[in-house]
């Protein structure tokens, strides 16, 4: 099962295009979601419900579903039509009413993923985190919420995210995801943006092509210095005994939330399965580089 906070990449797939699906699910995304919503134009919406569920049900692991928003003419018969599917999760898009969430929820029994995209959605961000224990995950989804905030410059769209951050943190669940970038002749900026959102306290990043995944993966994956330098100062513990605040042999002062950050990059690092390509990172995909 894909899980969020573990996940790097979550590829879109418009649904009715059962040949990008196949390839999607062979691919080297972490997750992918097919996408009933934007990708697919009105006259396919029928088509692209069938495929989803179909592949749900083949493959139940890493496919989530983007189903069309509230009130539009599909959302009830895409959330008729998961019930019962095998999918992982639907994300949700256009997300601003907590009870319409929790009753989507209550109806399909699935993990639910938010998309804010709204002034209504921001500013209700933390009760839907919290309206129902379905809820995996609320992310922004960046274009409509910045078009709907008449922000020009997405840099300016850095309190939005700290309030989603915040909002997922609060209520117990993982990191959000990053919105995606939509740049695919810059593979530079999209490694540069990824490692500056992972510092802002984003896990893992949408993307619409698969030449976006290994920039992500590269992001999001600890490299060995850092899992290297977080071993030892969890190896230090066993010297400090029963001290609640040290500086190790290195000069680091060392209190609990340090620790809690090591054994989060340690944890990472395990579940993971290895480190990306340490000698071969683009720029901005190193720890600690911040370019918002």
């Amino acid at each position: 099962m894909t899980t969020i906070g573990l996940a790097r990449s979550w590829l879109y797939v418009p649904a009715h295009r059962a040949d990008l699906v196949a390839k999607a699910l062979d691919g080297p995304a972490d997750a992918v979601v097919l996408d009933l919503e934007d990708a697919v134009p009105p006259a396919h919406k029928d088509q692209a419900r069938d495929v989803a569920v179909r592949t749900c049900r083949s493959r139940p692991d890493r496919v989530w579903v983007r189903v069309n928003g509230s009130g539009t003419p599909w959302s009830e018969a895409d959330a008729t039509a998961l019930i019962g599917s095998g999918a992982a999760g639907i994300r949700v898009p256009k997300a601003e009413s907590p009870s319409a969430v929790a009753d989507l929820a209550e109806r399909t029994g699935l993990p639910l993923h938010l998309l804010i995209e709204s002034a209504a959605g921001l500013r209700a961000a933390f009760e839907l985190a919290e309206c129902h224990p379905l809820v995996a995950c609320a992310s922004p989804g960046e274009t409509d919420l910045a078009a709907d905030l008449r922000i020009r410059d997405r840099r300016e769209l850095a309190w939005a995210r700290a309030r989603i951050v915040t909002a997922n943190r609060a209520a117990g669940l993982p990191s959000p995801v990053a919105s995606v970038w939509t740049d695919l002749s810059d593979p530079d900026g999209l490694a540069e943006d990824s490692a500056a959102l992972r510092d802002a306290g984003f896990f893992g990043r949408s993307v619409i092509h698969p030449g976006q995944i290994d920039p992500v993966h590269q992001a999001f994956t600890p490299d060995r210095d850092e899992v290297e330098r977080a071993r030892a100062l969890l190896d230090a513990l066993d010297v400090a005994g029963d001290s609640a605040a040290w500086v190790d042999d290195r000069g680091r002062f060392v209190d609990p939330a340090v620790v809690a950050g090591a054994r989060w990059v340690t944890e990472l690092a395990d579940a993971l399965g290895g480190f990306p390509h340490d000698h071969d990172e683009p720029a901005g995909a190193r720890p600690g580089r911040s370019t918002s």
